[in-house]
């Protein structure tokens, strides 16, 4: 298997993986270098995981980690690389950068290391979701054009129930959709706690059939919910689950103001964005997901009231300060409702006491 390591003179075509692509790469070669980069940890973990079991197989039986931390001293890294093994065996050289910034001696490093071309060293960098600027650094082009590249990224709601069936399908289990979509729920955002429930499912029901029953019995409500996601389900124009991830934030104890912020920044966009569509596409620049969600508010917007939004909104905020009787959270849940165009009880028409 060690003679599956692609030489370097197949280094100078990039290639971006994937987590579903990973295994099916693997089978048929182990590259010099990898970077694993993302923010969900689940799937950034099992990756790295992949990729070690692989340089096992392939021969590399030794493994060093370094915690790499923007301004850190990289000589370490560069003395263990030169260093032959203690054993001469191969080894994995795993470098995990938080910030997936290294500096500029973290890069000097790092090309260097990507530069030598060692047969027996096997390069591994995990690092979290990189921005454009990150992916302009020297060290990640080197990187792209020698190894590979495992982009990570979060499971969007839709597409949910579609890789919990996958999952299930890995574990053997036969799971009724109402089930599925009930667990989807559940978990939502947090791919870790839905791998763990699948995990405890499979359990809690040895012959394998999972049914809604089953999770409502057996299923932790593991959403994680926060207020980037509440501004996006009420851009979305979904009322149901802004409620729901408005009472998630709720039992959770976030702060009244951060909540409230979220629900007028959603609704000064939407106005931006009809008042000066030229400026709102730049206030729009940003995630894909975000910009679709903007524009269903957008098409939406005829049929909203801004007045009465913004006199909702002046409303929660009179109440989180104590300057009017009334509970916040119920009128942010009524606002939430409203920028959905699913009002609950009309809106007041005046700042009354």
């Amino acid at each position: 298997m060690a003679d599956n390591v692609v030489s370097s003179h197949f280094w100078q075509v990039p290639l971006k993986l994937t987590p579903d692509s990973l295994t099916g790469h693997l089978e048929r070669q182990l590259l010099p270098a990898y970077l694993v980069s993302g923010d969900e940890p689940l799937l950034a973990g099992e990756a790295a995981d992949a990729i070690r079991a692989q340089a096992r197989t392939a021969g590399f039986t030794e493994r060093e980690v370094h915690f790499l931390e923007r301004g850190s001293d990289w000589d370490d890294v560069r003395a263990s690389a030169g260093n032959m093994s203690l054993f001469g065996s191969r080894r994995l050289l795993e470098l995990r950068l938080p910030t997936g910034r290294p500096g500029v001696a973290g890069n000097k490093a790092l090309l260097d290391l990507l530069e030598r071309n060692d047969p027996d060293t096997l390069l591994l960098i995990l690092a979290p979701r990189l921005d454009r600027d990150a992916q302009a650094a020297p060290w990640f082009r080197a990187l792209e054009s020698r190894g590979g590249w495992i982009s990570v990224w979060p499971v969007e709601p839709e597409r949910l129930v579609g890789w919990l069936r996958g999952r299930c399908r890995r574990l053997r289990l036969e799971v009724a959709d109402e089930a599925l979509a009930l667990l989807a729920e559940r978990t939502e955002g947090n791919l870790l706690a839905a791998h763990q429930e699948l995990e405890k499912l499979r359990l809690l029901a040895p012959a394998g059939a999972i049914t809604a029953d089953t999770v409502l019995a057996g299923v932790a409500d593991s959403a994680r919910f926060d207020v980037f996601r509440l501004s996006e389900a009420v851009l979305e124009g979904e009322a149901d689950r802004a409620l729901r991830v408005l009472a998630g934030l709720r039992s959770e104890g976030t702060e009244q103001t951060l909540v409230l912020w979220a629900l007028t920044k959603a609704l000064r966009d939407v106005w931006g964005a009809v008042s000066s569509p030229g400026a709102g596409g730049r206030a729009r620049g940003g995630w894909q997901r975000q910009t679709a969600a903007l524009d269903k508010a957008v098409r939406r917007a005829p049929r909203l009231s801004f007045r009465a939004l913004m006199l909702r909104a002046a409303r929660a905020d009179r109440m989180i300060k104590g300057r009017l009787q009334g509970d916040a959270w119920d009128e942010m849940a009524l606002l939430a409702a409203d920028i959905c165009g699913r009002p609950a009880v009309p809106a007041p028409q005046s700042m009354l006491k």
